[in-house]
């Protein structure tokens, strides 16, 4: 999970009973899979990994996309490669790298980052990310891997921009009120 972001109860239970079944698997893999419009911030454009899904509920591809906002009509779209606006169903399962891994996964990860890390314009690009999206659809792409996208109606909100700040604030303080979790959380 990524340390500025808040998933929700829901996609955490999920993920734990998940992982209790693959313990001693290799390659296999899941992932609890937001809903677009759960995830969205007022105060610019997100990046998040859009997700295709076959019909048994395993993740078929994932494209990173950088700038997904929601317009004026209320439409969710992103500009693709070629500049034109595509558009995205509010329930369009995305990656908010909320992953369940077996221990296979990190020596992938880690040859993986090693050949990102060769790549001087990685090295001189300041915003460069290594997204875990892009390693995951890598082995699922070559076959090494499988990953069931957990469904959640959880609503993630986290502070991506500092004016998403105030929002965070108050929707912990109602988690507080409403007994989802402690008043006092720190």
């Amino acid at each position: 999970i990524n340390a500025d972001d808040f998933y929700g109860r829901h996609g955490f239970a999920a993920l734990a009973d998940k992982l209790r079944s693959l313990s001693d698997s290799e390659g296999k893999y899941c992932m609890v899979g937001y809903r677009v419009g759960n995830t969205l911030s007022e105060s610019g454009t997100v990046a998040r990994g859009v997700c295709q899904v076959d019909d048994k509920g395993f993740l078929t591809e994932v494209v990173e996309r950088t700038a997904i906002a929601r317009g004026e009509d209320g439409r969710i779209f992103f500009e693709d490669e070629q500049g034109q606006k595509q558009y995205l169903e509010e329930n369009t399962p995305v990656s908010m790298n909320m992953w369940g891994f077996t221990p296979d996964y990190f020596a992938h990860s880690e040859a993986f980052f090693k050949m990102f890390l060769s790549d001087p314009k990685n090295m001189e690009n300041l915003k460069s990310e290594f997204f875990i999206p892009l390693m995951v659809d890598h082995l699922i792409r070559n076959g090494q891997a499988t990953c069931e996208v957990l469904d959640t109606t959880s609503k993630w909100f986290g502070v991506t921009y500092p004016e998403d700040r105030p929002e965070v604030v108050e929707k912990f303080a109602r988690l507080g009120a409403e007994g989802v979790y402690p008043e006092k959380m720190f």
